[in-house]
C-alpha cells in the first residue's frame, strides 16, 4: 500500500540521500510500478513517486524516485 507524506519534496528526498547512499532518477524504473511514498508538496501540488529498492534479504541497497504528471 502507498503511504502519502505530505511535505517538500526536494527536502525530502534530500534527507533521503543523507542517509542512503545511492538515490537515483529513474523514470522507468520497475520499482515505481507500486510505490512505497508519494510525496505531495502542499504548497505546489508537486507529487514524487518513492520505492525503496531491497535486496532478497530485505537489505535496502538504494531509493529511486520520479515526478508525477
Amino acid at each position: 500500500m502507498t503511504t502519502v507524506i505530505r511535505r517538500d519534496a526536494d527536502r525530502f528526498l534530500k534527507e533521503l540521500r543523507a542517509h542512503y547512499g545511492d538515490v537515483w532518477k529513474m523514470p522507468a524504473s520497475k520499482y515505481l510500478s507500486k510505490p512505497d511514498f508519494v510525496v505531495v508538496d502542499p504548497k505546489s501540488g508537486k507529487k514524487t513517486k518513492v520505492s525503496f529498492v531491497s535486496l532478497d534479504d530485505g537489505e535496502v541497497v538504494g531509493v529511486v524516485y520520479d515526478e508525477l504528471g
